[in-house]
């Protein structure tokens, strides 16, 4: 025989899901809080997009990457030991340990690189990037790293850039103000205007309906 205190009715058993704007603002929050710990490690760029390092330094466009490595004084073109590759680079004098190497963070295009020496004691090498729509981060991968946000290509140059590349680097410069200002990104903006569309669409959504989800409904 039942006893009637044992008995509990099977709606309160069950939980209604999270509405899909609570569960936008909690994925919203834990992404902010990723991008506050990557940027407690990531460095200030130098004024060229690049980083300073203790042999050399590097810099960037969002055409090429330019490594400027200071070598003695009297240095030959004969006695420079540099290797590009798609993915690697090598740099540095023969019979002396390499002065930078390792895997690069982007592919590069090969034919389109070069370097030269300058007065026997800068050495530079033109790296031409495969993609030429985004920042690199870091020279080599697993290398420091650089805040791209602070990435700033030269204004003077956005004319000369073909139509979709241009559109590319404004939304980068656009999102760059907005997340400084702790304001939604292009990308946040659009995604709060789908859930918007999403519930005006579904008001019963997570209230009449607990067995609709997110993942059984087609947005239109």
């Amino acid at each position: 025989m039942a006893i009637l205190s044992d008995y509990v009715e099977p709606e309160q058993n069950q939980q209604a899901p999270a509405s899909p704007s609570s569960s936008f603002r909690r994925e919203r929050r834990t992404e902010e809080k990723k991008r506050e710990e990557e940027k407690k490690r990531l460095r200030v760029p130098n004024k060229d997009n690049g980083l300073d390092m203790e042999n050399y330094s590097w810099a960037q466009t969002l055409q090429e990457v330019t490594i400027t490595v200071r070598v003695p004084a009297g240095t030959k073109s004969r006695d420079v030991v540099c290797e590009m590759k798609k993915k690697s680079a090598k740099v540095g004098l023969k019979g002396q340990p390499s002065i930078l190497e390792g895997e690069l963070f982007e592919t590069i295009k090969v034919d389109d690189s070069l370097w030269n020496l300058a007065d026997q004691k800068t050495l530079s090498v033109h790296l031409t990037k495969c993609d030429r729509m985004n920042w690199w981060k870091s020279l080599f991968k697993g290398g420091p790293e650089i805040d791209i946000q602070k990435a700033e290509p030269e204004p003077s140059k956005l004319s000369d850039l073909d139509p979709e590349t241009r559109s590319t680097v404004e939304k980068m410069m656009f999102d760059q103000r907005r997340k400084q200002l702790g304001l939604p990104t292009s990308k946040e903006i659009e995604n709060e205007g789908l859930m918007k569309q999403f519930m005006a669409q579904h008001p019963n959504y997570g209230n009449k309906n607990p067995k609709m989800s997110l993942s059984n409904v087609r947005m239109t």
